[in-house]
């Protein structure tokens, strides 16, 4: 009777939020996660269906990749510069305007696309899934969005005023260049607290980075790492990663998360460019449901399922790429210094055959993600293929932060 009961309040209130709120739904689009990350998939310009990052870090949608399978036409204005984090020097992309895009029954109009000259992200590789891409923070430009985990469905409503829904907490939002930046309290692993202005960043795959450089930055933790932290716009980010005391966001407090700290030559871009603190990440924002109000300049959030989950990192130091999807075996593409699965003799180009009792043949390699971050007692068992001969490996899995 419940369930019945269930589907007639969806029934009779089709706007998602209740007409009370003065909210009117436009569209609905679903989403699936890979990893921490929000994957829509969108059609530009009546092209095939291409599976795109959400990622408010970024203001234009960049593709990444294209395969043979994939049909896209454009109307290349010419080349473009852009920039991002990373070390190295801006890369260069095709610019095209005007172009519309399709998701679910959502068009967005006059989007403008950037076509990258070379796949530098290699995102396919890293997630183990097909991903032409990342579509950017324009999509929150013209409309309220909300973002439901809970559902994995990404709704558009008219700008119009509305009551705050219940249980959902109000952050003030600086808007610039249609980035969206909160200024929250940050408790830092001494337990002093202070406000840091932080990127909302829903592609980011990581809990939250910080500035340790500059006037007044956070204090590195006394227990911490050195990591590789990702692959930005330009070049690889590499840095410090450990925890700090809390997190706050509108109330709901965070406690003891992982953070990471990157080299000062990554982030000098980017800090002078906004003046922010740092990141926050989609490890992070993926444990609320969020309204985003770019008019009003608030961000609503709600914790959801997902907001007590223990906060993990890589601990046996392996990152792994899926080369070719004919070949079941991730690649060993990093292997972070002294970390356990150095010592073990794990070796970047090894294959992975199987971990512990899983085989790569029944699993993918967001699963196998999971094992390396999974603090235990036992060494972990890994099979791996190194040229032409087989190895087992024990990687201890012991937590050090």
């Amino acid at each position: 009777m419940r369930r019945i009961l269930l589907y007639m309040i969806l029934i009779f209130l089709p706007t998602g939020i209740s007409a009370a709120n003065g909210l009117k739904k436009i569209a609905s689009v679903p989403f699936h996660v890979v990893g921490s990350y929000i994957v829509v998939e969108v059609s530009i310009n009546g092209s095939t269906k291409f599976n795109l990052i959400l990622d408010s870090g970024v203001t234009p949608t960049i593709i990444t990749e294209l395969n043979a399978e994939d049909s896209l036409t454009l109307n290349y204005i010419g080349k473009t510069e852009i920039k991002g984090l990373g070390p190295d020097e801006g890369i260069m992309a095709y610019t095209s305007y005007g172009n519309v895009f399709k998701a679910g029954k959502m068009e967005l109009m006059n989007q403008t696309v950037f076509l990258l000259e070379e796949d530098i992200f290699s995102l396919s590789k890293h997630v183990g899934t097909k991903i032409n891409g990342i579509l950017g923070a324009n999509l929150f430009k013209d409309y309220i969005v909300k973002i439901d985990h809970n559902l994995q469905c990404i709704t558009f409503f008219e700008n119009e005023s509305f009551k705050i829904p219940k249980g959902y907490t109000a952050i003030p939002m600086i808007i610039e260049g249609n980035k969206m930046f909160v200024t929250i309290p940050v408790t830092e692993a001494d337990w002093s607290t202070r406000y840091s202005k932080m990127l909302l960043d829903t592609g980011a795959e990581l809990t939250a980075w910080f500035r340790s450089t500059g006037a007044h930055p956070i204090k590195l933790p006394e227990k911490r790492i050195r990591s590789y932290i990702g692959q930005g716009l330009n070049g690889e980010i590499e840095g410090y990663m450990g925890r700090i005391y809390m997190i706050n966001i509108g109330g709901h407090i965070l406690n003891h998360p992982i953070v990471h700290f990157p080299d000062s030559a990554s982030i000098t871009g980017a800090i002078l460019a906004s003046e922010r603190e740092g990141t926050i990440g989609s490890q992070i924002l993926s444990r609320f449901n969020m309204i985003f109000d770019q008019k009003r300049n608030m961000l609503y959030v709600k914790p959801n399922w997902k907001f007590n989950k223990p906060f993990t990192y890589n601990i046996a130091g392996i990152e792994m790429i899926q080369e070719d999807p004919s070949i079941p075996f991730p690649e060993i593409s990093h292997v972070r210094e002294g970390s356990p699965a150095d010592l073990a003799g794990v070796q970047i180009g090894d294959r992975i055959i199987q971990v512990n009792e899983a085989s790569v043949l029944n699993t993918n390699i967001n699963v196998l993600r999971n094992y390396f971050e999974t603090s235990s007692k036992n060494p972990l068992t890994v099979l791996l293929m190194r040229e032409e001969k087989t190895l087992i490996l024990k990687i201890e899995m012991k937590s050090i932060l």
